[in-house]
């Protein structure tokens, strides 16, 4: 049994706040992050459970969206993420990672708001590719607005919403055509979904409607082969949180477990779910809350 593949108290298994007070520009990098995120580097094991697998990630430059790309090629899978042109360095670190894992890596700068653009990726990635056979809805933006609805202007709310519903809808509408009998879809909800934070009302929202449209969606294409799901995840430690929240140094520490997720034990879930083991899983949501109840 290798170090990875022993059993660990979760607790204890990743850092633990307090975390040092830090703060970034939207929208945000892992450079400076005290302590830095783990994605799996050194601990994720692949096993070829999506050998030659085509994928499109979205806001695959860091946090879980690298995770997922760096699971993904370990797993056999070639990669296409997208990210914004302003995290050009975070997404060359992904792209160094899928590719040495032995893996076709292809980062595209591109702002999912746009209708054109979603179409844009879509069709790089079966330029690319020839096929999408899972396709990963993970990019989203949130801010923190701690005095209330009156701080969210109609241009974060809009922001919010385009990003994190929008994107998801047409992509997941220009996806299926190219899709075959086999294919996944899954997409990042959020213990959000059941548990808003008032502070974050706008975001919570859109991981509320992710959660409807996943289950949705998974009814109107089951009869043709395709899976959607989704994950909900609790904290997790990504640059969007020094860029977005006000406080980071108790973050996450509301969980049962005391501590925020590491990007690294979110990708399973994502394996997992684009996985043929999961032939029989749609319409689901796996939560990973880090113990938070969830209905």
């Amino acid at each position: 049994m290798s170090d990875t593949q022993k059993p660990k108290d979760p607790v204890s298994k990743h850092p633990q706040p307090d975390f040092p007070e830090q703060e970034q520009a939207h929208p945000g990098w892992s450079g400076p992050m005290d302590p830095p995120p783990d994605h799996g580097e050194e601990s994720y094991e692949g096993h070829g459970q999506l050998m030659d697998r085509k994928a499109l990630v979205t806001g695959g430059d860091s946090g879980i969206g690298r995770a997922v790309a760096l699971a993904f090629a370990r797993e056999g899978a070639d990669v296409l993420f997208s990210y914004l042109e302003a995290e050009e360095e975070d997404a060359r670190e992904t792209v160094r990672l899928v590719e040495e894992a032995g893996r076709r890596a292809v980062a595209f700068a591109c702002d999912l708001r746009e209708e054109a653009q979603c179409r844009e990726i879509v069709d790089r990635a079966v330029a690319e590719f020839g096929r999408i056979d899972i396709l990963v809805n993970n990019a989203a933006f949130q801010m923190s607005q701690p005095d209330g609805i009156q701080s969210i202007s109609t241009e974060q709310f809009d922001r919010v919403v385009r990003t994190n519903l929008y994107a998801m809808f047409w992509l997941c509408k220009m996806t299926l055509p190219v899709m075959a009998k086999g294919g996944s879809i899954i997409n990042s909800a959020s213990v959000q979904a059941y548990k808003p934070s008032p502070h974050l009302l706008d975001y919570a929202m859109t991981k509320g409607a992710i959660v409807n449209f996943t289950q949705g969606l998974a009814q109107m294409v089951a009869q043709d082969g395709i899976r959607v799901n989704a994950v909900a995840p609790g904290p997790v430690w990504t640059p969007l949180i020094p860029a977005t929240m006000p406080d980071t140094v108790e973050f996450g520490k509301q969980s049962p477990l005391g501590r925020p997720a590491q990007p690294a034990e979110m990708a399973p879930a994502y394996v997992f779910l684009a996985s043929p083991r999961a032939s029989y899983i749609t319409g689901e949501i796996v939560n990973a809350t880090g113990g938070t109840p969830l209905p």
